[in-house]
């Protein structure tokens, strides 16, 4: 029997950590779990649900050609190095994450998605209870896993979380969302709507475009252009913006509700020629289309959904993370769950970017080291200054 009370019916695997998620964020977090002379494999462990190496990027479609990507942050002391534009970037990211996983000996354990994180009591002290996960896997043949580890960094992304908004009425057409597209090409002849007010939904419309497909764009407020430059001081302020929500236990808000659209020339054309403009937000479906709030009707054969992501967590629904007001608070490291010790989310609020999520992974990494009272040394990195 285990400590919680379940019948013992797989082998259980001891680690320091488990990684869920070998995406930038928890390739960052192994790298730096190294760094602090853990062994892959043997004091921690990297579970991914995907078949091959690239997170979420390997799911991509072919269209998605890597100068459309809206950057890319290199992985921990690894440059991504020259690549060819218009290649498809599920397959530059593939290449590249799955060099990274080779060359630092990371031993990622695929295709294995983690069905539930639990907490149990070890009873190693009744003075300082010392918090213990136990980590459950299935494969695609029906095994299963089970790992106990003194800490479990969760970087699971979003991906497997498609947000659909409600709407009164019914569509008869085929809807879909960002995760089912797979080309432009599937929509030659049909009138596609895109619903969504992100980059996504601005790709989609501009790639349809160029397949000769008859597009219309509904947002819900207005598309928010951004002309101003990323530049990194910005880029901060809308961190700390995200960290202000996650650690007062507020959902994420959407990246485009964060950052804004960043208004390319090329963007700016489409815009003057009517492509990348918005018919407003939609009051209701209809079986052959849409009711705009504006009280105009448009009939559509198919309704393509770029409307977000919700972060996938479900995994840790037996920890009881969640807050009142829809998220999971976090820590001011803004990758501990406050309510779980030992648990920590990359790739989640303020680290829900290329560049945040390896920040979260070291970060994450230091945090669980310590957790786990190794007697290794903390991560042998430079402080971290309180913005980075």
């Amino acid at each position: 029997m285990t400590e919680s009370g379940h019948a013992q019916a797989f082998d259980v695997r001891h680690r320091r950590v488990v990684v869920i998620g070998a995406g930038q964020a928890g390739l960052s977090a192994a790298h730096f779990l190294q760094r602090a002379g853990l062994v892959a494999g043997v004091d921690f462990e990297v579970l991914d649900a995907n078949p091959t190496a690239g997170g979420a990027w390997s799911h991509r479609w072919d269209a998605l050609t890597f100068d459309r990507v809206n950057g890319l942050h290199d992985l921990p002391e690894s440059e991504l190095g020259d690549v060819d534009p218009r290649e498809p970037a599920r397959e530059v990211i593939k290449r590249y994450y799955s060099r990274y996983e080779t060359e630092n000996g990371l031993s990622v354990d695929r295709p294995w998605r983690v069905r539930s994180v639990t907490r149990i009591d070890d009873g190693a002290s009744r003075v300082r209870p010392v918090e213990r996960y136990e980590v459950t896997a299935e494969h695609p043949d029906g095994r299963t896993a089970v790992y106990r580890a003194g800490a479990v960094i969760s970087g699971t992304g979003t991906w497997d979380h498609p947000y659909v908004p409600w709407y009164p009425g019914a569509f008869g057409g085929r809807q879909l969302t960002t995760r089912d597209f797979t080309s432009p090409a599937d929509f030659v002849g049909r009138r596609v709507l895109v619903v969504g007010g992100g980059i996504s939904a601005v790709q989609f419309l501009q790639m349809l475009d160029e397949a000769g497909v008859d597009t219309l764009w509904s947002t819900r407020t207005p598309p928010r252009w951004r002309e101003a430059p990323f530049d990194p001081m910005w880029g901060l302020d809308v961190e700390n913006s995200v960290a202000a929500r996650t650690r007062a236990g507020l959902r994420p808000l959407s990246v485009v509700a964060a950052t804004g659209l960043p208004l390319t020339a090329e963007g700016r054309a489409d815009v003057e020629r009517g492509l990348l403009v918005s018919r407003g937000a939609i009051a209701a479906l209809t079986d052959d289309g849409v009711d705009f709030a504006d009280g105009t009707h448009e009939s559509v054969d198919v309704i393509l959904w770029a409307t977000g992501f919700r972060a996938a967590l479900s995994h840790l629904a037996p920890l009881g993370i969640r807050d009142p007001a829809g998220g999971v608070v976090m820590a001011d490291d803004d990758v501990s769950v406050i309510v779980s010790p030992g648990l920590f989310l990359v790739g989640y609020g303020r680290s829900a970017s290329t560049l945040g999520a390896t920040r979260a992974g070291r970060r994450a990494a230091r945090a669980a080291v310590r957790a786990t009272d190794v007697s290794a040394t903390d991560v042998r990195e430079p402080a971290e200054s309180v913005t980075g």
